[in-house]
């Protein structure tokens, strides 16, 4: 994909360009959009160059949607020369031409789109005539054609520009993602329905303290950390991984106190916090502009590499007298780790039972709430949730693990209303894991980060 390419191949591409056009023209009638990059050097096309060649079809492709501009046809080029779409689109060329003009001008990606709108006779419509100001140089900002008429930049400073530009999209681009898909899996997970001992759309679970309206307030609180966490990892990729993950516990402490803040004191997704951070933190550190990490298994990997040499030295210093949480002392006596184990580890619970199970409910046609569900049902019976030992004792714990169990035995995937009659007896005996449920955001997330469906 990567090399350089000679100029008459520049050229005999650009003719073959203008042909397609013309058979467009000739085919429908219509207008037709013709969106290239404006990319200098001898480099037409890289991993990231056609990143940002499909973020720019997307955009445009939505746009004619919005518009209610149907494609008549399309044509897409993707060669060393570069990357080239052909759109003939039903509309008139001046409505084509706004549009493209106000992608081109929404970004500084834009930047760096050509799309040339001609009309049904051929004319290539210009910026001015649907009121497009002069496009300013990517290097020093100054408008107009002059920097390149006069060749003012030299060709490295115009690919450091463009590479910069992509670089920074992308950046903000995927944390704002990230930031939003948490958010969405933080709701999702609240809202799927039934889950034994937890809040959801039903009832309160085994609490008293919180219900639906307490998550959402907490997870809108939440929605800046994660893109925090994202960026703590990306910058600090260089480092090794226990001085990013020093970091996340910084930010997260930060994230506690706007939790606490926004739900009056409740403690509705400190775990979260913890897991979710953590994951964030991994798939910054494995970022790439081109392409985001987005394997369950590299990241999950990534989390063990930041997270063990701490937890290990926690739970090695840990005694009598130092235990002081409900885990703690769970671990010096029964020797379960919960959360800081699971995250030493890489989130067996996830990438071993959730995520499997969320994706085996989704392939077999359940919904996104049942296999949700379906996962956390799984996440239980592993018998690992000190929330659940903690607020229930030892003995119910390990009965309410081996009960889940027993059903998946006799049904891997399971109908909802015998999951509703496990919700009643873990209510009944107070039994709340919450651990599982934060495992069960963590898989949401990765499932749709992955873009499994």
């Amino acid at each position: 994909m990567e090399r350089e390419v000679a100029l008459m191949e520049v050229l005999e591409a650009r003719e073959a360009r203008v042909r397609q056009q013309n058979i467009f023209l000739e085919q429908h009638g219509a207008p037709v959009v013709s969106f290239t990059l404006n990319i200098a050097g001898p480099v037409k096309d890289s991993p990231l160059i056609r990143r940002a060649f499909y973020w720019g079809q997307d955009q445009l492709e939505a746009g004619l949607r919005a518009s209610s501009l149907p494609v008549l046809s399309r044509n897409l080029m993707l060669l060393p020369t570069g990357c080239t779409a052909l759109y003939a689109v039903g509309g008139t060329a001046t409505e084509i031409k706004t549009l493209c003009t106000s992608i081109e001008d929404s970004s500084p990606l834009g930047r760096l789109f050509d799309m040339d709108v001609l009309d049904a006779g051929g004319r290539k419509l210009d910026r001015a005539e649907v009121s497009g100001g002069p496009r300013n140089c990517i290097v020093c900002g100054a408008p107009g054609k002059g920097c390149s008429s006069r060749r003012v930049h030299t060709v490295e400073e115009l690919q450091g520009a463009t590479r910069r530009i992509m670089e920074e999209h992308f950046a903000a681009a995927d944390r704002e993602q990230i930031s939003a898909l948490v958010a969405q899996a933080l709701l999702d997970e609240v809202c799927t329905t039934p889950k034994p001992g937890l809040v959801d759309r039903a009832n309160n679970g085994s609490h008293r303290d919180m219900d639906i309206f307490t998550f959402s307030a907490s997870a809108a609180a939440l929605t800046p950390y994660w893109g925090r966490c994202f960026q703590t990892g990306r910058e600090t990729a260089a480092l090794p991984p226990a001085e990013t993950f020093s970091l996340l516990k910084r930010a997260g402490q930060g994230a506690e106190r706007a939790m606490f803040a926004a739900t009056g004191g409740v403690n509705t997704h400190k775990g979260a916090i913890f897991t979710l951070g953590l994951i964030c933190g991994a798939v910054g550190r494995l970022w790439r502009a081109e392409a985001p990490c987005r394997e369950p298994g590299a990241i999950l990997s990534e989390c063990a590499k930041m997270a063990a040499p701490s937890i290990r030295s926690h739970f090695a210093a840990l005694d009598g007298e130092s235990a002081r949480t409900a885990g703690q002392k769970l671990y010096l006596e029964r020797g379960i780790t919960g959360a800081r184990g699971e995250a030493a580890q890489g989130f067996p619970g996830v990438r071993d039972h959730a995520l499997p199970r969320l994706k085996d409910a989704l392939l077999a046609g359940r919904s996104w709430n049942d296999a949700g569900a379906i996962a956390l049902l799984h996440l239980i019976a592993r018998g690992t949730d000190t929330n659940m030992a903690a607020r229930g004792g030892p003995e119910k714990a390990k009965k309410a693990a081996e009960d889940c169990a027993r059903l998946l035995e006799r049904c891997p995937l399971p109908e909802m209303g015998d999951i509703a009659r496990l919700d009643q007896e873990f209510i009944r005996d107070n039994l709340s894991p919450g651990g599982c449920a934060d495992l069960l955001a963590a898989a949401l997330f990765l499932c749709r980060w992955e873009e499994f469906l």
